[in-house]
């Protein structure tokens, strides 16, 4: 009888800038961004919004009310949108984010158990930065995939053995439509990013023949795919036939995506889920203005329980805002307002979405 695995998956988790400050080793706060010149300034921002913010706070404090919920799931899985460094060689590109590498245990406090790095930040602080957050995760235990030291590694999955009832492959691609420069992409003889060169059968073919090159039986296989823009509920064409494709002819059981800021319709499309935007779980915007419809401060953390041949049996969407720089539990209209638009979001798929009395979501689907 085959066991069944509890995923927790995550959007954007942002630990840089405004939430590095309030943390007990904060780096440089130094920006080069054209309004913003001290990252303080993002929690001063939130400040006004939303009152004080104590300083320092605990590593475990952005997680605020996920905590315990994300503790009840096998494997945590997070795209991680930052470079931990101590690097000052910054990437002229607008937004530069980094983690001071002794706020390290912010990651661990949550058992983060695998980083997906193929994403428009993690390289933020040049070739250095992008080393030292592959030495930093290595060194707590943490795994990550989708960036490296060279092309071999930035495609090699993340491992998470589950002792003795199979393991999960976690898979990451990065695509330029989410901001990703082209010549970030990894090669034979320079690290950098697992950036897709398109949506082709080709580029499927390629995926299937890396998962086959990893798989065992039992093995539970994650896509984490970084794709498209900020904002928009819109999901293109191309995205949809290349998750159907990955899960057709690649093995795949999951696809995680994400970099929109706010969250997308969910699809379970031959009993594998396709998460097409995850929206952002953990970042300092509160107090910056435009998009205000999206209410990109709600979010989900997405409880997938799969069994071990891969076959989707329970989803659970527990809700989320950000307040204080922190994670909370959002209020009853808030809760209303996600169930509906995620409702309307889903129904083009044929799914449904159920509030239950202690106020998570579950995912139905035909």
């Amino acid at each position: 009888m085959a066991q069944k695995i509890t995923l927790c998956f995550s959007g954007d988790v942002m630990t840089g800038r405004g939430v590095d400050q309030i943390l007990p080793h904060p780096s440089n706060p130094v920006l080069y961004e054209s309004y913003v010149k001290d990252a303080r300034h993002y929690v001063e921002l939130a400040e006004k919004v939303n009152g004080p913010i104590p300083r320092p706070v605990s590593y475990n404090y952005p997680w605020g009310d996920t905590l315990k919920h994300m503790k009840d799931a096998d494997v945590r899985i997070i795209n991680l949108e930052t470079s931990i460094t101590y690097s000052e060689a910054y990437v002229d590109k607008g937004i530069n984010y980094r983690m001071h590498p002794k706020n390290i245990p912010c990651l661990t406090e949550a058992d983060i158990d695998c980083c997906v790095l193929a994403n428009n930040h993690v390289m933020d602080w040049g070739t250095a930065g992008l080393l030292e957050t592959l030495e930093t995760l290595k060194m707590v235990g943490i795994g990550y995939s989708g960036a490296g030291r060279d092309r071999t590694e930035a495609c090699a999955p993340a491992i998470i053995e589950m002792g003795g009832n199979g393991r999960v492959l976690v898979f990451s691609f990065g695509c330029t439509s989410s901001g990703i420069p082209q010549y970030w992409k990894a090669t034979e003889n320079s690290s950098g990013v697992n950036v897709l060169d398109d949506f082709s059968m080709e580029t499927v073919e390629r995926i299937n023949q890396l998962v086959t090159t990893y798989k065992q039986p039992n093995d539970v296989v994650v896509a984490s795919i970084h794709w498209g823009g900020n904002w928009g509920y819109e999901i293109p064409l191309t995205h949809r036939y290349f998750a159907y494709h990955l899960i057709d002819q690649a093995q795949i059981d999951i696809i995680h995506g994400h970099s929109s800021h706010h969250f997308l319709g969910i699809e379970v499309y031959k009993q594998k889920p396709i998460l097409y935007g995850c929206g952002d779980l953990l970042n300092d915007y509160e107090g910056i203005t435009g998009h205000e419809s999206y209410k990109a401060q709600l979010g989900f953390l997405y409880f997938v329980e799969v069994t071990t041949t891969g076959e989707l049996t329970s989803f659970q969407l527990v809700p989320t805002e950000i307040k204080k720089l922190q994670l909370k539990w959002p209020n009853k209209k808030d809760r209303r307002w996600m169930q509906k638009v995620l409702k309307r979001e889903c129904k083009q798929f044929g799914a449904q979405v159920n509030l239950v009395d202690n106020g998570s979501f579950f995912l139905g689907w035909t």
